[in-house]
């Protein structure tokens, strides 16, 4: 695994809370970072099927366009009982003309599954998957999961997206019931950045 022994890394998003997060758990490394949106890039079409395909073309479009190493995510929620499905899809399932319904996706998540009289418990996981591109064309990839199950009616307003539905395994709270901090430190996210620490800058 290629350790990462530069001082500057694009953070491939424009989410400015995202970026600071990043920055925060980069800090102790001596790594100062930046955003599509300070470079000016656009958002490049996400095609493939899979996190790490998608997370894999936001990288390395941040790379090709300014040489300098990028770091990118993907993540969404994959429903058992549907096959997998939202999975890459999950922010897709919220979109309307007037932005993100998260209220409308989670809604037509648990009618599906009504739908297919899915067993109990519904499980799901939160996924995430990182990948960390250098100019020279190498990348490292790590993924990181939250396994758990749906609930309903939906519980709590903490969070965003499909979090008050899902209820994460060992405890018995939604993660839209839960403190956003706590939530950070066992969400999938934390779990893909805890193997890229170790991986390629611990």
């Amino acid at each position: 695994m290629r350790k990462f022994n530069g001082t500057e890394l694009l953070i491939a998003t424009h989410n400015q809370g995202k970026l600071e997060e990043i920055a925060d758990l980069l800090k102790p490394f001596g790594v100062s970072v930046s955003s599509n949106a300070d470079h000016g890039l656009p958002e490049p079409e996400e095609t493939e099927t899979t996190f790490t395909g998608n997370a894999r073309i936001k990288a390395r479009a941040a790379v090709a366009a300014t040489g300098l190493p990028a770091l990118s995510d993907d993540s969404g929620i994959t429903v058992d009982g549907l096959g997998g499905a939202p999975g890459v899809y999950t922010a897709d399932w919220a979109e309307t003309p007037n932005g993100r319904d998260f209220v409308m996706a989670m809604t037509r998540t648990w009618n599906e599954l009504e739908e297919r009289k899915a067993s109990f418990p519904r499980s799901a996981q939160f996924r995430c998957c990182l990948v960390l591109a250098w100019p020279d064309g190498h990348d490292e990839v790590f993924e990181g999961v939250m396994p758990g199950q749906l609930v309903w009616p939906m519980r709590g307003d903490q969070g965003h997206g499909y979090d008050p539905i899902f209820q994460p395994d060992g405890y018995d709270i939604t993660f839209g019931e839960m403190d956003r901090w706590e939530k950070n430190k066992i969400s999938h996210r934390a779990d893909a950045f805890k193997k890229l620490i170790e991986g390629c800058f611990a």
